[in-house]
């Protein structure tokens, strides 16, 4: 399915490099954004640089943009100052970037930390009640929050993507239940893009783990059919998770 023009912001991270490629291959444009530097890698790739708190910047980044997929941000534990402009400030203006620019579909890179302080081994589904493990996973929680007002108020919709621990293999025993592929990510956003109708969304991003804490329901609802396990993976990371689902986030 053609995705027609997308702005990609965060684009010059793990997550945004490695999606540029199959984003470019189903969008007529894709708009790829950072505050580090970027270089154009197709003809139909074109670099904005812009400070995701720079409401002037974001909105012509994203004017007549059809989707946005937003990753940007600080994606780790920092003081609050630290993490109010590029992650409640920038989604702030992300959402209201897709409000008046037209784009009706929004990809929210939210975190499993928003549900981090759960126990490990908690069935959750996306609609338990969040208990975030630090200032980053509150962040998340803020943007999934603002994001459910401009579905509501404004008709945009919005996936909430929930992402577990996005690394080419787990690297711990904790993340035989967390694990995101590389692979499986990009069927995740796919699915997040192409469904229909979805109004507003929340998915665990994770890949078919077999230990898994998080239902695979809401990603069967948009069309994410995860491939890996990190099972394969298990002999040699046995061991403890840990007590919560946040790892050393909720430490």
């Amino acid at each position: 399915m053609a995705l027609g023009t997308v702005l990609l912001t965060g684009a010059a991270g793990g997550i945004g490099s490695h999606l540029r490629a199959p984003l470019r291959e189903r969008a007529a444009e894709l708009r790829i954004t950072d505050i580090a530097p970027l270089e154009a890698e197709a003809d139909n790739e074109r670099v904005i640089v812009a400070d995701l708190a720079d409401e002037a910047a974001i909105l012509a980044a994203a004017e007549g943009a059809d989707a946005i997929v937003h990753l940007g941000g600080i994606p780790s534990e920092r003081e609050f100052g630290e993490i109010l402009g590029p992650n409640i400030v920038g989604t702030r203006n992300v959402l209201e970037a897709a409000r008046r620019g037209g784009a009706r579909r929004v990809v929210y890179a939210s975190s499993n930390h928003v549900t981090g302080m759960y126990a490990s081994g908690h069935p959750l589904d996306g609609t338990d009640p969040v208990r975030p493990d630090s200032n980053y996973g509150v962040s998340k929680a803020f943007g999934e929050a603002l994001a459910r007002k401009y579905v509501d108020k404004f008709g945009l919709e919005v996936v909430c993507l929930r992402i577990g621990s996005f690394q080419p293999r787990p690297r711990m025993a904790r993340e035989l239940s967390t694990w995101l592929s590389p692979t499986d990510m990009t069927r995740l956003t796919l699915a997040a893009l192409t469904a229909p109708d979805v109004g507003f969304e929340v998915v665990y991003g994770v890949s078919a783990n077999r230990r898994s804490w998080w239902s695979p329901e809401p990603g069967l609802r948009i069309g994410y059919q995860p491939q890996d396990d990190a099972e394969a993976y298990a002999s040699e990371l046995e061991g403890d998770p840990g007590p919560l689902q946040g790892g050393e986030f909720a430490a």
